[in-house]
Order: C-alpha cells, then structure tokens, then sequence
C-alpha cells in the first residue's frame, strides 16, 4: 500500500553531485569516456532542481577520478580544490547544502590529511571514495590507517562507483552495467576482508541500492563457507554472519527505484538504512523524475516507511540536518 504518512517535501539528498567550473572540462571528458551524458552543474540550477523534486537538502560530493595514477600531488591539489569550493557553498546555504569530500586514494597519508582537513576544518559531513583506486579495491590492507581514522571519527563515507580494471564491454556504456557491479565488488571485497566487522562505527553508503548486493546477498554468503580463512579475523564465519555484516551497509535509491529493485532492496536492508538519492546531474533530471515517481508510487510501503527514507533515515545519519520537533 502507499504511505499514508509521506507528507513531508523536504527530501534530504545523500547522492548529489557537485561539478567546480575549474572541473567542467575534466569531467565532460569523463562522461565522454564512459559513454554517459555530459553532465553540468551550478548552483542555482541545482537549487532550482531541488525546488522541483522536493529536496530540502543535497549532500555534495565530487565523483570522478582526481589525477592519474601515477599522480599524487595532482589528486591532493584537486582534492582540497574541490572540497574547498563545495564548504564554501555549504557555509552559505547551510540549509540546502551538505558536503562528502573527495579523498584522494590510493594516496592513504594524503586521503588521512584531507579527511582531517575536511572534517575538522570544512566541516564536511562524511567523505567519498571511489569504488576501486586505480585498481585497487576497498578491502586491501593498505586502506586500514583510514578506515581505522574514520571509525574512530564514526564518518559517514560514500563509496561511489567507477570503471572496474579491464576493457568495457563494445556497445554497453560503463554506467549501465559496470558501475553497479563495481560498487557490489568494492562491498563484497570490504566484506571478505572483515572491514565493517572490524570497523562498525563507520557508516558506509553504496549507491544505486547497492549494486547486485541486495539481489545476490544469499549467493555472497556462500563466501563465508568457501573463504572462511579469507580475512584472518574473517569477514563472517557463517552464512548468517556474511549476511549481517552485507547489512551494515546503507542504501540509496539513486536509479533504483523499479519495483523489482525496490522489492530487493527493502526485503534486504535494514529499515533505517536506506535513504534517498537523486544522482544529479549524472542523471538528468528528466531521467530522475522517473525515478522518483516510481519511489512514490511503489504500492507496498509500510506505514512511515517512505518517509523514512526521503528523510527520517538521512536525519539519523547526519544529524545536523534533523529538523527541530515542533512543541
């Protein structure tokens, strides 16, 4: 049935992107390259976007690759050029706007310094990282010291999707296909690897409803009997154990919102892990419409449920952003 109680406009976004003009070039280049349309961003057109769909509040983040490589300096730079010019819109829209900095992996003693910058100084609201680093997926032990910092801080982190290693497939653009299977493969890897075990405190969000993960979650969990020794301390000794930590994970509902994903996604997560995303303007806001009347009009919401999602759940995660109880 609909949820009798979605009332509320005021979505909280959690997958929205910022593009700096200094970045417009870069990033039209990357759309290109991954077969995707170019996107463009600035502020009042964001704003008015939001306007449109009911969104209170974006979380901004920057998603795309910051230098090569072989490139580290250049990631740093970009980084801290980038998350500057995003705190500086959410000092001045505080109300409309959030902040997940960029982290310039798999450079880890640069990704320490700009966490440390972003969150102290920015006042960032959690931070992003890609799905792989140059190839280099989330589970490997060289990412411990940050995810050790980031537990302690209890961050909200955005792993967000990019090219897996290896050619695209002729004819099937990157985002289509790859994308969700990249962000399965960095959780699954992050999984194996014990680190939301090891790491429970850090609230990590996988985009597009996960991927596959939801969909597959009981075939993932064979790991646990085929690798048990996999991880060490393990990434779940049973099934069951697989399972519960796959549940760590938060959800958004970023061109996710069919009935067979959403079906998946809520019989999967945990309630108040699911939140709202729009993906703009990687999605054109055309394309995100449809999206968003699906969420809507999804006939088997419980009670409350939806609202949770649009909102409830993000307040959680991100408190300052929970709106003050009328008395």
């Amino acid at each position: 049935m609909a949820d009798p109680a979605h009332t509320d406009p005021g979505r909280i976004d959690v997958h929205q992107h910022v593009i700096p003009p200094a970045r417009g070039q870069a990033m039209a280049g990357r759309a290109a390259a991954v077969g995707w349309p170019a996107p463009a961003w600035d502020e009042q057109s964001a704003l008015a976007m939001m306007d449109r769909r009911e969104i209170a509040t974006g979380i901004l983040s920057y998603a795309a690759p910051l230098a090569g490589p072989d490139d580290p300096a250049t990631a740093r730079e970009v980084a801290r050029n980038v998350n500057e010019f995003t705190a500086e819109l959410v000092k001045n829209r505080p109300d409309r706007f959030g902040h997940f900095a960029v982290l310039p992996l798999p450079d880890v003693d640069g990704a320490l310094a700009e966490a440390a910058h972003a969150l102290d100084e920015l006042e960032a609201d959690g931070v992003l990282v890609l799905s792989n680093a140059h190839g280099r997926y989330l589970g490997d032990p060289v990412f411990e010291p940050l995810w050790a910092e980031l537990d302690a801080r209890s961050a909200v982190i955005l792993v967000h999707p990019t090219a897996p290693p290896g050619p695209p497939l002729a004819d099937v653009p990157l985002p289509l296909v790859d994308f969700p299977y990249d962000t399965t493969r960095a959780a699954l890897h992050m999984t194996m690897r014990g680190v939301p075990r090891r790491y429970p405190r850090m609230r990590t969000i996988l985009p597009h409803a996960g991927g596959f993960l939801p969909y597959a979650a009981q075939r993932f969990a064979l790991a646990a009997r085929l690798h048990t020794d996999a991880t060490g301390d393990g990434g779940g000794t049973t099934p069951e154990d697989f399972l519960t930590d796959l549940r760590r994970f938060y959800f958004d509902t970023a061109i996710s919102t069919g009935p067979a994903t959403l079906h998946a996604l809520l019989a999967f997560a945990a309630p108040d892990h699911i939140l709202y995303g729009s993906d703009f303007p990687m999605l054109p806001e055309d394309w995100g419409t449809v999206f968003d009347t699906a969420l809507g009009a999804y006939p088997n919401w419980e009670p409350g449920r939806l609202h949770a999602v649009d909102r409830g759940n993000a307040e959680l995660l991100i408190p300052r952003l929970a709106r003050t109880p009328v008395t």
